[in-house]
């Protein structure tokens, strides 16, 4: 199969960036730093100047091997040129995240068409699984975008022949593997052999894997780093990051993120909301899609990442996005299956109407005693007080703006369920992740701010928040405080005996000084 229809143009692949690129950077910097990922990935990164050290990571002092070195040398450049800053850590994810719209995007135009290609990436960046994930300070939006980058560049070599898109596949390999590791191999390697061995072709496979250039690109961008890792930390670096972080995620659950092999299949369709009766009417096609070359490519690659990770015994809802790229785009493909109006729009308004009632929720779940964690009890009890007269009326004006657009505007459902997805992302970058941020995280930013302008040194007891450590741009580690310290701690976690004085206290958080 060949690609037939015009390229875009630069105007084109510009349109394709920048819209996506407005709603991932809109108010970027709205919400504190989430922990713990956000605090550990940023405070890393923050070590790094601290330290003079770009080769290693720490966290607190201590090594971490949970991913490799990329993500972290991307978060420098802007925290080295603005300083220390949510926005700043973020950016390098917001920008992967648009460019991962913009290559699906591209990808589509000379395969299905104009219309469809703006819609892929229109898709993309409304669903709430990568304005999640294209706004945290986490290796997981550059990861997507190189798996895009390497799986549709993997297409146009079958499709072609030609040994340059090939090349170019290895290199987003070897970036992806600085990135996140094996898996950056394991997912384009496992989904480009089902393909080929669907249509009997397990030679061209075979060429592509032995490819002596593309290692050579691969082993020359990945390995120098890795070389270096294993010099610095020796059996460490294998110990904790191959065997812990790798080969550990696939084998068990680590830190309780486990679940069921029906995990995935829920998660999926709440990672692509609003577009839920779409992605319904596309699981609807797959049997007829299959008889298509590219589209059984694309169904391969979302089933091979199921599987895959249905079967691996740590489970995150953001593993499953390394299988949402080829939705994004069989979504935008059947558009038009979407008849009912009303059915197709349903998820979108049920979801804004969710937010608008977000306050009283966490009001009414907190009244009936259904959130028995102390700790999320007394962060959650502002959740009336930190909405405020502005949260509603934004929320209740979204929420009407959806049904009017729904009602009134005579145009196909898909087109309505865009402007509502839009709406949704301003809403969500705004208003509720803000807002959301503020309840769970603002009083250890807060925290944090005061403990600025202490001297002395400070500690996490009983309390893991890296981002504590982050806003007071010094190191704490976790133990208990000594005399003198001050310790960042949970309220209920404080010991009965504990000889302290309360320095600052919001929520369940306290900020304390040892006797």
């Amino acid at each position: 199969m060949s690609a037939t229809l015009p390229a875009p143009t630069l105007r084109d692949r510009l349109v394709l960036f920048l819209v996506p690129a407005v709603l991932l950077l809109l108010n970027l910097g709205g919400a504190p730093l989430f922990d713990v990922d956000e605090g550990a990935f940023s405070e890393a990164t923050r070590e790094m100047f601290e330290r003079g050290d770009f080769l290693s990571t720490w966290l607190n002092g201590v090594p971490r091997f949970d991913k490799p070195i990329l993500i972290y040398w991307l978060q420098a450049i802007p925290v080295g040129l603005f300083g220390v800053s949510e926005w700043a850590f973020r950016l390098p994810s917001a920008l992967a995240a648009a460019l991962w719209c913009a290559v699906i995007g591209n990808f589509a135009w000379r395969r299905f068409g104009r219309e469809t290609a703006q819609l892929a990436a229109l898709v993309a960046a409304t669903s709430v699984g990568v304005f999640v994930i294209g706004r945290a300070a986490t290796a997981d939006a550059l990861l997507n975008l190189l798996l895009a980058l390497a799986l549709t560049d993997a297409w146009r070599h079958l499709e072609s022949g030609t040994r340059a898109p090939l090349r170019r596949m290895y290199l987003w390999i070897a970036l992806g593997v600085l990135t996140k590791g094996p898996i950056a191999l394991a997912i384009p390697g496992a989904v480009t052999l089902a393909y080929c061995v669907s249509r009997g072709d397990f030679k061209t496979w075979l060429r592509a894997v032995v490819d002596p250039v593309g290692w050579v690109i691969l082993i020359a961008v990945a390995a120098p780093w890795y070389a270096a890792a294993l010099m610095i930390h020796g059996q460490a670096f294998i110990d904790g990051f191959i065997m812990k972080h790798n080969v550990g995620r696939f084998s068990g659950p680590m830190e309780g993120h486990g679940g069921s092999l029906f995990y995935y299949p829920v998660i999926v369709p709440l990672l692509l909301l609003p577009w839920i009766a779409p992605l319904l009417r596309a699981v609807n096609a797959v049997r007829s899609d299959t008889a298509d070359p590219l589209r059984r490519f694309l169904w391969i690659w979302f089933g091979f990442v199921l599987v895959f990770f249905s079967l691996s015994g740590t489970k995150l809802p953001h593993y499953a996005l390394y299988g949402c790229s080829p939705l994004f785009l069989l979504v935008a493909l059947h558009r038009e299956r979407l008849k009912t109006v009303a059915l197709g729009v349903l998820p979108a308004i049920l979801a804004l109407a969710f937010f608008a009632a977000l306050p009283s929720l966490v009001q009414q779940l907190l009244a009936n005693g259904r959130i028995a964690d102390p700790y999320y009890v007394a962060q959650l009890s502002r959740a009336g007080e930190a909405a405020g007269f502005s949260y509603h009326l934004a929320t209740l004006g979204a929420l009407v703006a959806a049904v009017l657009i729904t009602m009134l505007w005579r145009t196909a459902a898909w087109r309505r369920l865009a402007a509502i997805a839009a709406i949704q992302g301003v809403l969500l970058a705004t208003v509720v992740t803000p807002y959301v941020g503020d309840l769970l995280q603002g009083p250890v930013k807060r925290a944090a701010l005061a403990a600025r302008t202490m001297p002395e040194p400070g500690v996490q007891w009983n309390f893991f928040q890296p981002s504590f450590a982050v806003y007071r741009e010094r190191q704490a580690p976790a133990r208990a405080p000594l005399p003198g310290e001050i310790a960042l701690t949970r309220a209920d976690r404080i010991p009965a005996d504990a000889t302290i004085d309360v320095l600052y206290s919001e929520g369940g958080v306290r900020l304390v000084r040892q006797r």
